[in-house]
């Protein structure tokens, strides 16, 4: 019998998470683990109380034609990665990973280059969360020190998207 890897097995679960998402454009999903133990998840959607894109049935980023990784504080939505960081205490998330999933609701497939955007990027910085792991296809991933964010540190650049 061939068993599933740990990490598939969580990026498998961020995937479902992914499905309660309420993004038009994109289905995001996120998974906190900490010694083999989920510390919490979100996805994507409107702040609590407020209506997501799904019941408005449009995104402004869309209308506007903003590319992919700018312009998000005119997107309505919480990014999943915030909603897990919001739904955890620190201490459970210092030394944690991250694992994130993204779907294109265009096509149905796995975003290509996902990434986390620079405000998640500092979201999960303050956390403490040590590990990203992003999923390129149904078996394949990719590790992301978070320290490599730190060093390398887009902001200074001026750098935009992802």
């Amino acid at each position: 019998m061939d068993r599933l890897d740990k990490y598939n097995y969580y990026l498998d679960i961020a995937e479902s998470v992914s499905k309660r998402g309420t993004c038009l454009r994109k289905r995001y999903g996120a998974v906190i683990v900490k010694n083999d133990e989920i510390i919490s998840t979100g996805y994507v959607g409107a702040p609590r109380g407020r209506k997501n894109c799904s019941d408005l049935g449009y995104c402004i980023r869309n209308k506007l034609n903003i590319p992919r990784g700018e312009r998000y504080e005119l997107c309505r939505s919480v990014h999943a990665e915030a909603n897990a960081i919001i739904s955890a205490s620190r201490d459970k998330m210092i030394d944690s990973t991250l694992f994130l999933v993204g779907i294109e609701l265009s096509d149905n497939t796995y975003v290509k280059n996902a990434c986390c955007c620079s405000m998640c990027k500092r979201t999960i910085i303050n956390a403490g969360i040590k590990t990203v792991v992003i999923r390129d296809d149904e078996k394949n991933y990719r590790k992301i020190d978070v320290n490599d964010w730190i060093t390398d540190d887009e902001s200074i650049m001026g750098e935009f998207g992802y």
